[in-house]
């Protein structure tokens, strides 16, 4: 099996420092590399204190030298507007026309709806997320209520709790488990 390489995507702060955790100790555990970016080259913090300085600026990424990439949810996807930041957007077009893979957690399922990538798939998202629930249906995207969605490339996990249960379904739908 051929190892791969992911990118991590988080927002400059309110990013579910819990997220984060739970998808390195999975990739650590099936060997997958990862590098972190965000729209900033400076310390990252998330909701609980945890720290990280992006391995590369999201607008400098070369995305070719990536499977996929995962989008850790937390307050900071809303609070800075990321389903905005165009080089986030042409990074999921691009990821989604090479047909590489796409995780959104939870809030930042956003993103992927709103880089209009999602027409006939199903989204996972909490219920009461209106915005999200907004953007699926204008993007005609498929909502979902289920803790993980595999639609082709696009991976969607309802809420950062659901991680350790889905994490080795969407290892084993990718081929890495």
């Amino acid at each position: 099996m051929r190892v791969r390489r992911f990118l991590i995507f988080i927002p400059p702060k309110e990013f579910r420092d819990e997220s984060i955790s739970l998808i390195k100790l999975f990739f650590d555990k099936w060997d997958v590399k990862y590098d972190i970016t965000s729209y900033t080259s400076n310390i990252c913090t998330g909701t609980h204190g945890a720290t990280y300085t992006p391995d590369i600026h999201t607008g400098k990424v070369a995305w070719e030298e990536y499977d996929g990439i995962v989008l850790i949810d937390g307050a900071g996807v809303e609070s800075y507007k990321l389903y905005d930041y165009r080089p986030l957007l042409d990074l999921m077009l691009n990821f989604n026309n090479a047909k590489r893979f796409i995780i959104g957690i939870d809030g930042s399922a956003k993103i992927p709806a709103r880089a209009n990538i999602i027409k006939d798939k199903k989204v996972a998202f909490a219920a009461n997320d209106k915005e999200t629930m907004r953007l699926v249906t204008l993007f005609h995207g498929t909502p979902s209520e289920n803790e993980l969605e595999l639609s082709g490339n696009l991976i969607t996990i309802k809420s950062s709790s659901d991680l350790e249960e889905t994490m080795p379904k969407v290892l084993e739908h990718m081929g890495v488990a």
